[in-house]
């Protein structure tokens, strides 16, 4: 796993940190908050912990939580009402653009430990070429 990825979802957890700091404290926002910190940490964990080399399954399974966490991490984040704040509207959409990126690198990792193919009509990953892919010729 690379460092710099580490670092860059250690960030990532700080940040949403931040912005759960100024978020208005209510009922609601209270259990959100304490949600979205939780899984935007274990994000960076899962991915650290990948790292350990304990063999291929341990890193598979650790890169599929630590996607799962991404997962969560939005919509935790999207639920999070900022009442009518633009400015931390604004602020919201930042690490929710940061958790697709992270996403996508999780993916692309975890596809390195699968040795997958990406269908080029689609673009999603498969094991075998799929059948569009077939017809058109282009594997």
């Amino acid at each position: 796993m690379s460092k710099e990825l580490e670092g860059r979802f250690q960030l990532f957890a700080k940040r949403v940190r931040d912005f759960c700091a100024r978020v208005k404290r209510d009922l609601i926002n209270k259990e959100y908050i304490k949600q979205v910190i939780r899984s935007s940490g274990s994000v960076s964990a899962n991915y650290t912990e990948a790292s350990d080399d304990l063999g291929k399954a341990d890193e598979k399974m650790k890169l599929k939580i630590s996607r799962r966490e991404a997962k969560e991490t939005i919509k935790w984040l999207d639920l999070i009402p900022t009442y009518e704040n633009k400015n931390l509207e604004k602020e919201k959409l930042e690490p929710i653009n940061e958790v697709e990126q992270i996403k996508k690198n999780i993916i692309h990792n975890y596809n390195k430990t699968r040795r997958l193919k990406e269908c080029p009509v689609w673009e999603h990953l498969l094991l075998e070429p799929c059948s569009l892919c077939l017809i058109k010729n282009v594997y």
